[in-house]
């Protein structure tokens, strides 16, 4: 059987998946999302066009690759069918494939997320209100709907009913109040005639895939540092977006997945609340921002920018058996006169070069490189300026791990293999 290939985060999310997959999709012949949901979005440049993709994975822009939306992955049905329209329901048919144990977001899901966080004030976590939360609480709590379930609408019903009167109390107790029952399933009913044509059993198809000898790309979303297990907790998201979740997500085993491709930035950044050592407040922090266009493709929201955090990076590609690693965004740092590197933590009294259970206690300690004037669209290492390849080589050692791709723009050709 084909062995399976794995991109992965490996910082707080936003590190540039979507330009790496695409750029890798080309030489695959199926694309698969195994976790997350509309939250994630993965811009991609092509000809100078933007392409933002948030359930669609990153290989529909290749004819063809088969994309898989896979049983780990939660799906707000009306976000995906806007997406599919937008990008063409022809381009798609025979080639977009959901699976039929995805979990549906229903708007209960998302009046509780938003509600929930509202009522947190300061200590929210900074989710994006989207439902994603709820939706793993309730599949965790084996009370959730999977999209297979639409197949059979008079069911559901039933089923949907006897948990809603649940659903009222705690909405109602929270201050809010549920959506109509009727009007959802009215909208399910609707969405289900349009979904259902792309539904299969994901696992069995990959399996089929395996054995015709097809090369798969699995694709996760946000980052390393989001895991709901080894993670910033609580300020995390609600599934494994580690290597091994590509396994639950998908059904492809730990024995077949051969590379483990980690994306990190060349610096850092964060959306939402939660610790991050090495964030930069001041001028440095927004000129990051301002020259990386730090913004969230899904939410808008201004990302927290800071120096490469090589402490947690090793950690990262630890936990995820990174065989390399794809620096993105390495152009954001041109004309910088100084490029810093967090090596390690003061915490409580000592110096540590680990991620400490009360992750918000620990202080950055670093070290100092001098910075470059232009890598921006340079596609060959040698053509890098002296400094800039100092950099590169210093951080593969500090990571422990081979840095095979640098990306300086956006562009899906301004790239560089090594």
């Amino acid at each position: 059987m084909k062995m399976a290939d794995l991109v992965v985060g490996l910082q707080w999310g936003d590190e540039g998946k979507g330009k790496i997959v695409d750029m890798l999709a080309k030489a695959y012949d199926v694309v698969v999302r195994y976790q997350g949901g509309h939250n994630a979005g993965h811009t991609i440049v092509v000809d100078g066009k933007k392409i933002a993709l948030h359930l669609l994975p990153s290989g529909v822009l290749y004819p063809h690759c088969q994309n898989i939306i896979g049983n780990g992955v939660v799906i707000e049905l009306g976000s995906l069918w806007r997406e599919i329209e937008g990008f063409g329901i022809d381009k798609l048919n025979g080639r977009l494939f959901i699976s039929d144990r995805a979990h549906i977001i229903l708007p209960y899901h998302i009046a509780l997320d938003q509600l929930k966080e509202k009522l947190k004030k300061q200590d929210a976590i900074g989710t994006t209100g989207k439902g994603i939360g709820p939706t793993y609480a309730d599949k965790a709590s084996r009370v959730g709907v999977r999209v297979g379930e639409l197949k059979n609408l008079k069911e559901l019903e039933q089923k949907l009913g006897s948990y809603y009167k649940e659903i009222q109390i705690v909405l109602h107790s929270l201050g809010g109040e549920a959506p109509s029952f009727e009007s959802m399933m009215s909208e399910l009913e609707k969405m289900s005639k349009k979904i259902l044509p792309f539904v299969c059993d994901s696992t069995q198809f990959l399996w089929e895939a395996q054995r015709a000898g097809k090369k798969i790309l699995l694709e996760g979303a946000q980052g390393s540092m989001l895991d709901l297990d080894h993670g910033t907790y609580p300020f995390v998201t609600s599934s494994t977006t580690m290597s091994s979740g590509a396994c639950s997500g998908s059904g492809i085993n730990v024995k077949e997945l051969d590379e483990i491709i980690g994306i990190a930035k060349a610096y850092c950044t964060r959306v939402g609340n939660g610790p991050f050592p090495s964030e930069e407040f001041g001028e440095i922090g927004e000129e990051i921002q301002k020259r990386g266009g730090e913004f969230g493709t899904t939410t808008g929201r201004a990302r927290r920018c800071g120096w490469f955090d090589a402490v947690a990076m090793k950690y990262a590609c630890k936990l995820n058996g990174c065989t390399q690693v794809a620096l993105m965004k390495l152009d954001v740092l041109d004309g910088f006169d100084e490029v810093k590197v967090c090596v390690g933590y003061e915490y409580r009294g000592e110096r540590i070069e680990y991620i400490p259970y009360d992750y918000e206690s620990a202080r950055p300690i670093y070290q100092s490189f001098k910075g470059w004037e232009k890598t921006e669209g340079i596609r060959e290492f040698e053509k890098l300026p002296q400094n800039c390849k100092e950099y590169i080589r210093a951080l593969e050692k500090m990571i422990e791990c081979k840095i095979s791709i640098l990306s300086t723009s956006p562009d899906r050709e301004d790239s560089i293999r090594l």
